[in-house]
């Protein structure tokens, strides 16, 4: 079967692409959104920024190798952990909570990917696979940890009356950690399920974008969906379960969250 390769978009075309933040922002002020200033400057941001991070990747491929790629990683990592734990500031070292749950769950994909050889140990491959693996675990952890928060104010009397019943804390807070995962998670169970049905999945696109047989589009990205429902549920998972610890004390009380 041939292949045709799309064309790439030359910076004009790029230029060109613009109108459309143009129209986004003429959308704004005729609709008095009041997101005209915040359209224009992400917009610049995203141009800034990935003209930044092409340059990097172009040294990186060429020179870096892969403990250039691995530190890339690691970076995105930090990165992620602040932006997930920020979304749970009341939960005692949610920052802390988040790189663990995030970190655990890209080393242990990313170890097992290159481990069983289903993606190819070179800077070109590792970076953009992990920086997936990354995102999906960063929102999952930032959801969990957000949930986490939400259930403790909301069900603080129902928790500590188990607790004065004599239960462990590990026990009085399982149906309300139950709830917050339940919520952190779906969003990531439902995207598996409706995959190829609704949209083609970024991955998938862009090889066939690429000329690649839709075949072997396909079984890439189901290895991608496969590993970011796991990396999803070890992230949440984990971070939730520290934050849990840090929400009681060595007497077993239910701390006061910071608000």
């Amino acid at each position: 079967m041939g292949s045709t390769t799309a064309n790439i978009p030359t910076w004009l075309g790029v230029a060109a692409s613009a109108t459309l933040v143009l129209i986004a922002i003429l959308i704004s002020w005729r609709e008095r959104l009041g997101l005209e200033r915040e359209v224009a400057v992400a917009a610049l941001r995203a141009l800034v920024q990935l003209a930044l991070v092409g340059a990097l990747l172009l040294f990186v491929f060429d020179r870096g190798g892969l403990p250039a790629a691995f530190g890339w990683l690691v970076i995105m990592v930090v990165i992620a952990g602040f932006v997930a734990g920020g979304r749970a500031r009341s939960i005692p070292q949610a920052r802390s909570h988040a790189w663990w749950g995030i970190g655990v769950a890209v080393t242990m994909t990313m170890g097992l990917l290159l481990v069983l050889g289903t993606i190819d140990a070179v800077p070109r491959v590792v970076i953009p696979v992990g920086g997936m693996v990354v995102s999906t675990a960063m929102v999952t952890a930032g959801l969990g940890l957000q949930r986490t928060a939400d259930v403790v104010d909301d069900q603080r009397a129902r928790i500590e009356a188990r607790l004065a019943l004599g239960l462990s804390p590990r026990e009085a807070f399982l149906e309300p950690y139950r709830t917050a995962m339940r919520t952190a998670l779906v969003p990531s169970v439902d995207t598996t399920k409706v995959v190829g049905l609704i949209s083609l999945p970024g991955a998938m696109t862009g090889l066939i974008l690429a000329g690649v047989d839709p075949w072997d589009a396909i079984r890439y990205q189901i290895v991608v969906m496969y590993m970011l429902l796991g990396a999803a549920f070890m992230a949440a998972v984990i971070s939730a379960r520290l934050a849990q610890r840090s929400l009681f004390d060595d007497a077993e009380r239910l701390v006061r969250t910071l608000q």
